[in-house]
């Protein structure tokens, strides 16, 4: 989730508050595919599905925003949000939905005398896989050095032959299809509701602000190490009652701290 956000705004520097409701609707379209052929399939078809909406959002959207103000990106993406949101509702109802936990991970596995979910496991594991493969994809592919040549300095990027408009439409539609994996991901634990955009989109921002805006390392580490990971953790066990802050007061002290986030602004 945080890593889509992270690639569309360090190649378009947009801010897209309808990020969550991409999130959403991404784990909608794997609910309907799962019901009527399986989980497994939902995985693929979703983010693909979503890959290509990211494709026309960025035709149609993020590259006509891209050099407004913040403002006008703000209320833009918002109301993106919203429409989403009315679209789910009026396809799928404002009622909780469930996708059921595919049989091959419906077991519990024994860690430390802990029983643990396999499926759990398996959510790190796609964690683990999303990384890597954008890490290798970014730092050992010429498509990647264009794109960390374009999220640095767009103008020369372009003036050396790279299309850089084709490149961001491939960016958004990869960040797009990113937020449509995690929606599926995270369907056969969370339950499906119009409202769990905004569930997640907070969090999401915190961790890219935190992690540094357009940072992927950056996004990582503060999603898996200081934000969603070992804080809030920590923070359930000696402050439970004031667990869900902490994210947020570690935001604020990074940004004083380090007003470019933890890992700055390098994709």
């Amino acid at each position: 989730m945080c890593s889509g956000l992270a690639l569309i705004y360090g190649l378009r520097r947009v801010v897209n508050f309808a990020h969550g409701s991409l999130y959403m609707l991404g784990a909608y379209i794997g609910y309907s595919v799962a019901a009527q052929s399986n989980f497994w399939l939902a995985l693929i078809v979703a983010p693909a599905v979503m890959a290509v909406l990211g494709v026309v959002i960025d035709r149609w959207g993020f590259r006509l925003l891209q050099d407004r103000d913040p403002l006008t990106v703000v209320l833009v993406t918002f109301g993106g949000l919203l429409v989403i949101e009315d679209f789910v509702q009026t396809v799928w109802g404002k009622n909780n939905l469930s996708v059921a936990t595919p049989q091959a991970l419906a077991f519990s596995v024994d860690l430390l005398g802990t029983p643990v979910p396999a499926y759990r496991i398996g959510v790190i594991v796609v964690g683990a896989a999303v990384a890597l493969g954008l890490t290798l994809w970014l730092r050992h592919s010429r498509m990647g050095l264009f794109v960390r040549a374009a999220s640095t300095d767009p103008v020369t990027t372009a003036m050396q032959g790279v299309h850089t408009d084709a490149l961001s439409a491939l960016v958004v539609g990869l960040g797009t299809a990113l937020a449509g994996l995690a929606g599926v991901v995270a369907a056969p634990f969370l339950s499906l509701s119009p409202s769990m955009s905004s569930d997640v989109i907070i969090d999401s921002f915190v961790v890219v602000v935190v992690g540094g805006l357009g940072s992927l390392a950056g996004a990582f580490i503060a999603a898996l190490v200081l934000v969603l990971g070992m804080v809030q953790a920590l923070g359930a066990v000696w402050l439970p009652d004031t667990s869900a802050l902490l994210p947020f007061v570690l935001m604020v002290a990074i940004l004083i701290w380090k007003p470019a986030g933890f890992a700055g602004s390098r994709t």
